[in-house]
């Protein structure tokens, strides 16, 4: 109950955030001019909105939740609330979890904005819509939400920018990870092999929710395998919430 009460504030809190509409209003522009692109394609129209659509979803979905997670608990620090906050008796894990369901609720508004924007601009130039768009949008979702524990976990000890700048790094190399491992593996002696190994099984592979190209050359996406990269997400993003938690309550704000 006290987590739900926590998650509701830090939505309501986050609703009065500027950034948040500011990047909501670039996302949708960004939807909505793939009607005049698609007017200056020769080639399949259907495949350039579809890009666009998911690729401002995904982009603005992630920038949402580096700039406003990290404000999680830097800008409790900053107003020097926190000490209020940890002088009550409410764990320090309660009051994380509360945060990072406040932002979990504020991104599923913004995406389903976002969806509603692309199924209109697909209603217009009369695209069919298939099921696979509606599981690369909840993949986009459990990916800002990974994202969203990432930068949580850097918020508990470094600042906020050094959050920001360490989530954006995270964020890359997670898209990254199989490339470098299989560069490593061509190109690089044991030591450099072994140091991208280690950063591809340790950091999230963020690549696996991408789903766009499925999406735009139509290819299957199984049940089997919408199971398993849930499975994957959920797990990871457990498991950085209870690191956060760890560091969060060892931490000394005195």
């Amino acid at each position: 109950m006290r987590i739900l009460s926590i998650a509701l504030n830090t939505f309501r809190e986050n609703l009065r955030e500027k950034l948040l509409y500011n990047l909501l209003i670039f996302a949708l522009l960004m939807i909505g001019s793939s009607i005049v692109l698609s007017r200056l394609t020769l080639g399949d129209y259907e495949r350039l909105i579809l890009d666009i659509g998911l690729g401002s979803i995904n982009i603005f979905g992630v920038l949402i939740a580096i700039f406003v997670g990290i404000g999680l608990v830097s800008k409790e620090i900053e107003k020097k609330t926190i000490y209020t906050i940890v002088s009550k008796p409410v764990p320090r894990y309660e009051f994380l979890t509360g945060k990072f369901c406040g932002l979990a609720i504020t991104l599923l508004v913004n995406t389903c904005v976002m969806v509603v924007g692309l199924l209109l601009v697909l209603w217009l130039k009369q695209v069919p819509v298939e099921g696979i768009l509606f599981k690369a949008v909840a993949l986009i979702y459990l990916e800002c939400l990974v994202v969203t524990a990432v930068a949580l976990l850097f918020s508990t000890f470094s600042s906020a920018t050094l959050s920001a700048i360490f989530t954006l790094a995270i964020y890359v190399i997670g898209h990254l990870s199989s490339d470098l491992r299989l560069f490593g593996k061509k190109f690089m002696g044991e030591v450099g092999q072994g140091i991208l190994n280690t950063l591809y099984y340790v950091l999230p592979n963020l690549d696996r929710f991408n789903l766009k190209g499925h999406v735009i050359h139509h290819i299957a996406f199984t049940a089997t395998d919408m199971a398993l990269t849930l499975a994957y997400g959920v797990a990871y993003m457990s498991l950085l919430l209870i690191l956060s938690s760890v560091i969060f309550q060892n931490r000394d704000f005195q």
